[in-house]
């Protein structure tokens, strides 16, 4: 039986991350000898009940979204129901709001990209934006990111704008939501979430390792632990 993967997000052959991510994915499958099989799910379309077909999700880069409340909806499903979990760059915006608002009851937390009017910016603008660029990231060890990847520093490839606002970092202190990785100036790039299977989001874009037919091992443990969930 194949392992398979819902990918939320507004798909479009211009995103980069959009193209690596089916390659990844089938790289990450072939390294665990398994077969795989994955579903686009625009954001106007997603269906809560849907997701239960599903053994993993991927909330995907390219945001904003068309719909941003389904895709919380569906990142709120994903946590509460242990479904493996996996949110770059814009996925792992959206499920830092989630979070924020659903468990920690700050229900303005908002995303500037979509609100630039919010009272709580949560998502926030980065003050250089890291657009098709490389960057190094502090792994807290020990943490689940690290034991994945197997290293306290890793360099990783970014597209994005706008990230976690580190002023507001305080709010996850002592709760299940750990921020365990850092760039070299202090800011939040990386998120796991306690008592979960794998709920990791990632600032940046792991997915384009697969461009250079690499296999990338955050991905390789999504997909395992998806595997199990079959």
């Amino acid at each position: 039986m194949a392992t398979t993967i819902a990918l939320l997000g507004d798909y479009s052959e211009e995103v980069t991350a959009h193209r690596a991510i089916p390659i990844a994915l089938q790289l990450a499958a072939s390294s665990l000898a398994i077969d795989i099989k994955f579903d686009w799910i625009h954001s106007t379309q997603i269906d809560l009940e849907a997701l239960t077909d599903y053994d993993g999700i991927w909330c995907v880069p390219a945001s904003p979204y068309a719909d941003a409340e389904r895709v919380i909806a569906a990142i709120q499903y994903a946590r509460e129901n242990r479904t493996p979990f996996f949110g770059t760059c814009g996925g792992y915006q959206h499920a830092a709001l989630e979070y924020a608002q659903h468990v920690l009851g700050f229900s303005e937390a908002g995303n500037v990209e979509e609100n630039p009017d919010t009272s709580m910016p949560l998502i926030n603008a980065l003050v250089c934006a890291l657009r098709e660029k490389p960057g190094q990231i502090k792994i807290d060890n020990p943490s689940q990111v690290y034991s994945i990847v197997q290293s306290e520093l890793i360099k990783e490839q970014y597209q994005c704008g706008f990230g976690v606002n580190k002023e507001y970092l305080s709010i996850f202190e002592n709760t299940d939501m750990n921020f365990s990785g850092f760039d070299l100036e202090g800011d939040p790039r990386v998120f796991e979430l306690k008592d979960h299977p794998f709920y990791i989001g990632t600032a940046f874009q792991p997915e384009r390792s697969a461009l250079a037919n690499k296999t990338h091992p955050l991905i390789v443990e999504f997909v395992k632990t998806a595997r199990s969930n079959t």
